[in-house]
């Protein structure tokens, strides 16, 4: 978003980005009407990955990704289903740069936080990184305004440039896991091995997909002496299982 476009935004009212119409005073971020449209994600989903399993007449277990590949995280949760409403609005803060949306994620992923893990055992947060060439197109990292706010709200530390992405990767949207898991092999490496070894950490990023770039930046970690690493997204994509 241009500087103009800011101030325009500044001094006009707010629009929900999905449907455009104008944000009374008790609407933040999104309209109700459109709200009311976001699937939450409730139980059974998969219990490493969190992926929601669309039928309603099985329990919590292991997904088949889960299964067949290796996990270097310990558990992944999202918030919502990444389709309509939500799809939308996330794209509309990535990519269109509607920064009124920041902090309804940030709420959300807060309440996040304190649904899947409660205790709040984490010595660390740590966004999903983006290669130099990626964050000087788009101008920021989404995983990192949800990081910085999360950490205030909470008091844990946050890591800006803990965890680092040292090469650009094709664009993975048509890919499926296998083929996301060898664009990104290597991906991912640790700045400084002493700011994470020992510590248990939560990584943020905005959508789960196929969990292969949350896992490559797992591997780094536990590789570099990270006693655990947990995820949390706003968004997970649908599988019919």
């Amino acid at each position: 978003m241009s500087f103009s476009e800011r101030i325009l935004e500044f001094f006009l009212p707010n629009q929900c980005p999905c449907c455009d119409r104008f944000l009374s005073e008790n609407e933040k971020g999104i309209c109700k009407d459109c709200l009311s449209g976001i699937k939450w994600i409730e139980p059974p989903f998969c219990s490493i990955c969190g992926l929601p399993f669309l039928s309603r007449d099985i329990e919590n277990h292991p997904c088949s990704d889960c299964m067949s590949k290796k996990r270097y995280f310990t558990i992944a949760r999202s918030i919502g289903f990444y389709e309509g409403t939500l799809r939308m609005a996330i794209h509309q803060w990535k990519y269109e740069g509607k920064d009124s949306l920041t902090p309804f994620f940030v709420k959300w992923i807060k309440e996040g936080l304190y649904r899947y893990w409660p205790s709040l055992f984490f010595d660390l947060i740590i966004p999903v990184p983006l290669h130099k060439s990626r964050l000087r197109h788009r101008g920021f990292n989404q995983a990192l305004l949800l990081v910085k706010q999360l950490s205030k709200l909470t008091g844990i530390p946050y890591g800006k440039r803990v965890l680092i992405k040292k090469r650009p990767s094709t664009p993975q949207v048509d890919l499926g896991l296998t083929e996301r898991e060898k664009v990104l092999k290597g991906s991912f490496e640790v700045a400084k091995k002493e700011g994470v070894e020992g510590k248990r950490i939560l990584l943020i990023d905005d959508v789960y997909t196929t969990g292969a770039t949350v896992n490559e930046c797992s591997k780094a970690l536990i590789r570099e002496g990270a006693k655990s690493v947990d995820v949390l997204t706003l968004a997970h994509t649908v599988k019919n299982i």
